[in-house]
């Protein structure tokens, strides 16, 4: 509890809503705000090579896209059970294979030495079959294209065959002089998914036929003229097999995704993890920011720099402790700078420990402590705020247990 109270009073969340704002998936951007400081060495060590080796890479080739991860697992976790995925839940499964793919590319142009994060590119399984199936099959969230099945391209061509009967009956009687003074306008329009024309209430039997709908006015009535009827019922009747040809494609995509759930979950991961790490090297660009040195000999900041402030009127500071004295009281006028430079230590010995590079030159040196502990308020008149100081005591007592 201590602990998470002197992140928060470092403003660590504030520095992970920077890491976030560098991420390109919303998983990734979720990783980024629930990063926490590592207390292993190694840990620690690994994850600043990460930071660094993306960085190389940027430098090199740019960052590959992860806008493609998104989160299909409770999609995938219903396809296994057997259900029907929509459209859009099938596009993000196959725009997610196309990411895995386009990132397995990435690192094999690599032809340089190789990299900490190489093994996370390889593990990277992809599925360019699927993928273009899906794609190929759904080109829009809303669109099932004819391609997709022979018996879907069939049922098309015949409802399209039969709207043009279904449009001709129709254009006939729009253009017959008879039925002119019948027609409110001379236009065809639809009402229950069946062709119909605007017929003028009071010349209604001009016009045999089903009504099928009437204005608001009650001046027009929509009818379905006789000649129309059986191109109509043709048409409806294909639409329904189309409906049900539609929902087989979708099953039977659901249930190759199925087939596959295993690794498209397992790339998922990876390209969640991938995209904070290259997150990481984007705000250590953006930052101007160094690894620090892990070391047991001390802390040793060199022209360090407060994450959040301004670096052009932040005051960089230096600062040793550990290795000849390991205890230090800053003092100094009001606005002088102390709370500042309490925080910049404390917050960059746990961005470090997040494996982010810090604000500060190359050859500073930081160790990796099992605890951060923090308590940072304003002065306060022990009588005009007791609870205040209550408060500090307590945390105080805290930390020194």
């Amino acid at each position: 509890m201590m602990l998470e109270k002197s992140y928060v009073t470092l403003e660590l969340p504030a520095v992970l809503e920077m890491l976030a704002a560098q991420a390109e998936s919303e998983l990734g951007k979720a990783a980024a705000k629930e990063l926490q400081p590592s207390t292993n060495a190694e840990e620690v060590r690994r994850r600043l090579q990460e930071t660094s080796d993306a960085a190389r890479l940027m430098t090199l080739r740019g960052s590959p896209s992860f806008s493609g991860a998104r989160d299909i697992r409770p999609a995938l976790d219903r396809a296994r059970l057997g259900g029907a995925l929509n459209t859009r839940e099938l596009l993000n499964i196959a725009g997610l294979a196309r990411c895995a793919r386009l990132c397995k590319a990435y690192i094999a142009e690599e032809k340089n030495e190789k990299t900490s994060i190489d093994s996370l590119f390889h593990a990277l399984r992809a599925n360019k079959y699927l993928e273009e199936r899906i794609f190929t099959a759904i080109p829009a969230e809303d669109e099932v294209a004819d391609s997709a099945s022979s018996d879907l391209a069939e049922i098309r061509r015949k409802m399209r065959a039969a709207s043009a009967r279904a449009r001709d009956a129709l254009n006939k009687i729009l253009s017959s002089p008879s039925y002119a003074k019948a027609l409110q306008e001379p236009i065809i329009t639809m009402r229950s998914d069946r062709y119909v024309l605007p017929v003028r209430a009071d010349h209604k039997s001009a016009v045999p036929g089903l009504v099928h709908d009437i204005s608001s006015s009650g001046m027009t009535l929509f009818i379905e003229p006789m000649a129309a009827v059986k191109a109509n019922n043709e048409l409806r009747e294909l639409a329904a097999k189309e409906k049900l040809e539609i929902e087989r494609i979708l099953a039977e995509l659901s249930a190759e995704c199925a087939e596959h759930a295993d690794d498209f979950s397992e790339d998922c991961v990876l390209l969640v993890r991938l995209d904070l790490i290259f997150a990481k090297a984007r705000l250590s660009y953006k930052m101007e920011a160094s690894p620090a040195e892990i070391s047991n000999r001390g802390i040793n900041l060199r022209r360090a720099r407060h994450p959040l402030l301004d670096p052009a009127k932040a005051v960089p500071i230096d600062l040793n402790l550990g290795e000849e004295f390991d205890t230090l009281v800053i003092t100094g006028p009001n606005t002088g700078g102390k709370t500042v430079a309490l925080k910049t230590i404390g917050l960059l010995s746990a961005m470090n420990q997040c494996g982010l590079h810090i604000p500060a030159t190359d050859g500073s040196t930081l160790p990796v402590f099992s605890h951060i502990l923090a308590d940072i308020g304003d002065e306060q008149s022990i009588e005009q705020n007791l609870s205040t100081f209550s408060a500090h005591m307590k945390n105080i007592v805290e930390i020194l247990e």
